[in-house]
């Protein structure tokens, strides 16, 4: 089996640990064909705090996320050369809320070093990360709804390649804080959503971090798998989203077996932009 990651951390992300080399070196020894950084810009932050007037509501509101950028690109293309013979590394970012800024995410994606651009909405405009909101039975369906709008809107601009972890915040609200809220009064946006990606040639990852925390579950699950897949889409990427070395690949298997479920015969990944497919 082909084994690809295509959403991983190092240290230049401000919740990340370790080196590129690390990550390669990993990645090796795990026999993996293609590893793809992904490191975390957030495009709310993209400048400094005196810029937006603001100051973090969390140890991880870091600004300035232009630095953490060029650091993260310069770091990935210089371990092109040094990464292991077997191994296809890929520069990446995570896009975090473009929706934020649209035209100062436009701009950062142009960089030619880039090999693929995945897009996350980590945080609804004016809140913090899903992962320090309360959540309760009264305001959680309120959250869900503004967070698929959102991802419709981030969808409709399009001009990334991969939707990350679509399902995300139940990472926060079935996994922490145990409310176990069925999406499905939902799916009408995610279908919207689906549909706008299909047009434009993008595709969604399965993302496997939610299998080692205490959701239990992928990033989406199979049921979005089949149906992004019934209603045309093609490309489908796999990642652990791993913080650390010791996290990469951790579920690559078994998400590369959720997208046979699925229906897909091939996953892929993003080189120069472009859609590259591997036989599952």
């Amino acid at each position: 089996m082909n084994l690809i990651d295509c959403h991983c951390h190092t240290a230049n992300s401000p919740d990340g640990e370790g080196s590129v080399k690390q990550l390669c070196m990993r990645a090796s020894e795990l026999g993996l064909a293609v590893l793809g950084i992904s490191e975390h810009c957030e495009a709310n932050r993209l400048y400094s705090k005196e810029h937006y007037g603001s100051e973090p509501k969390n140890e991880y509101e870091i600004y300035d996320n232009i630095c953490i950028f060029e650091k993260s690109m310069a770091e990935n293309t210089a371990s092109i050369y040094e990464c292991p013979k077997n191994l296809t590394l890929l520069c990446g970012i995570e896009l975090g809320q473009p929706y934020a800024d649209f035209c100062g995410s436009q701009s950062l994606i142009e960089d030619k070093r880039l090999d693929f651009v995945i897009a996350s909405a980590h945080e609804l405009c004016g809140k913090e990360d899903f992962a320090f909101l309360k959540y309760t039975k009264e305001n959680v369906n309120g959250y869900l709804k503004e967070y698929f709008e959102t991802i419709y809107q981030m969808c409709k601009w399009g001009k990334f390649d991969i939707l990350a972890h679509l399902t995300y915040p139940l990472r926060y609200i079935n996994g922490i804080a145990k409310l176990n809220v069925d999406i499905s009064q939902y799916n009408e946006i995610i279908s919207e959503s689906f549909r706008l990606l299909i047009q434009n040639g993008k595709g969604i990852e399965i993302n496997t971090s939610g299998l080692r925390q205490p959701y239990g579950l992928t990033f989406p699950t199979l049921e979005y798998v089949k149906l992004f897949k019934e209603l045309g889409g093609e490309i489908i990427s796999i990642g652990s989203d791993a913080h650390c070395a010791d996290d990469l690949g951790k579920g690559i298997i078994d998400g590369i077996k959720l997208a046979e479920a699925g229906g897909f015969k091939y996953i892929s990944y993003f080189k120069n932009r472009k859609p590259e497919f591997i036989k599952i």
